[in-house]
């Protein structure tokens, strides 16, 4: 998966919007004002941080070694991706994972407005 690719998938789940509250070169991905995953884009290795749950995220650190805990995030519910050491299926998978849980987490009114209840 190529920065453009990751960039726009995660900007297709609806309401996502493209922020850089930190440096112009670390893209921070939100729903309703929440991050869901946040990636220098031009950094190499591509690496993106993702919110996952506690149980998963120690399954998948075992499981596959570009799997790390999350890098200046709660260690606990954030892992580090390297993009390139992943099938692009499993990044995919993991980027909507974190804006599930992300919306999950949301107001049962903003959860309605992305219809997703």
């Amino acid at each position: 998966m190529t920065p453009e690719q990751l960039r726009a998938f995660c900007l297709g789940f609806n309401a996502a919007v493209e922020e850089f509250p930190f440096t112009p070169q670390t893209s921070v991905f939100k729903v309703m004002g929440k991050v869901f995953a946040l990636s220098a884009l031009d950094a190499e290795p591509l690496k993106v941080n993702l919110k996952c749950e506690p149980e998963l995220a120690v399954r998948l650190r075992e499981e596959h070694a570009a799997i790390v805990p999350g890098y200046h995030m709660n260690k606990l519910h954030w892992n580090t991706v390297t993009v390139s050491g992943l099938p692009d299926a499993l990044v995919r998978e993991l980027v909507e994972d974190s804006y599930d849980l992300v919306v999950a987490g949301l107001a049962r009114a903003e959860r309605l407005r992305l219809d997703r209840p």
